[in-house]
């Protein structure tokens, strides 16, 4: 235990899945609770097709799902970087600037529309007669969406954050395939790729189960951490 908590690629590994957290859990809870949202109005047609076509990259194994953003990322193959080209705009997305939000661009592709319908399913619960009467009160869709919708879902929030924290923590898939095509992702990038390096590349098994129970106890006190500050702003409620 010593030895991974002393070992700096490990904690570069946890301060990369920090920032990975930091722009991933924000960006996928807003926007699929705007798209759940935008579902949910009036202003939406036909819902069954949208809700599909939302959920459909969901159903594509994370491996897969990965491999197809690696061709669009890819030089010289890739038709999103040939039109950036085609418009004198250079962007490298495996740079080590920018390989980050290609990895969070991947997760949220892949996991937007699961979470958006949780959201639309919990939006399907909340009494019409509350929006109704907001309504008559005056309020536009965007005030019944902010201020009376979204509050009414709040343990729904709540647990799709918690779900994808956990999960972000876990990452793995894809900067382990990143890391075949740029150094900017090396072998440990990530506390669970740094586990795998420790067992299957240097073989030292007390080294990667070691690190595998630190990662738990992290999830586990984080996990903990917000759970009991939700309570709290709920009872403060």
């Amino acid at each position: 235990y010593v030895a991974v908590i002393g070992d700096p690629t490990f904690l570069s590994a946890l301060g990369h899945v920090v920032v990975y957290c930091l722009i991933y859990i924000p960006v996928m809870v807003v926007a699929a609770l705007a798209l759940a949202l935008l579902l949910d109005s009036g202003m939406a047609r036909l819902r069954r097709w949208a809700q599909l076509a939302l959920f459909l990259p969901h159903a594509v194994p994370g491996i897969i799902a990965a491999l197809i953003w690696l061709y669009l990322y890819t030089p010289g193959i890739s038709p999103i970087v040939t039109l950036f080209a085609k418009a004198d705009i250079t962007l490298n997305f495996f740079g080590a600037s920018v390989v980050l939000p290609s990895i969070v661009n991947i997760a949220l592709w892949t996991n937007l529309g699961y979470n958006m319908v949780i959201f639309y399913a919990a939006l399907q619960a909340v009494p019409r007669e509350v929006i109704e009467a907001s309504v008559v009160d005056g309020a536009g869709p965007v005030r019944v969406a902010v201020w009376v919708k979204t509050p009414m879902i709040r343990a729904s929030i709540v647990m799709v954050a918690m779900f994808t924290l956990i999960f972000s923590l876990q990452l793995f898939t894809e900067p382990m395939l990143l890391n075949q095509v740029t150094p900017s992702v090396s072998a440990r990038f990530s506390p669970s790729m740094y586990i795998f390096d420790a067992a299957f590349t240097r073989n030292n098994y007390g080294l990667a189960a070691a690190g595998a129970v630190i990662l738990l106890v992290v999830t586990i006190i984080v996990s903990f951490g917000v759970t009991r500050w939700t309570n709290r702003q709920e009872a403060k409620r």
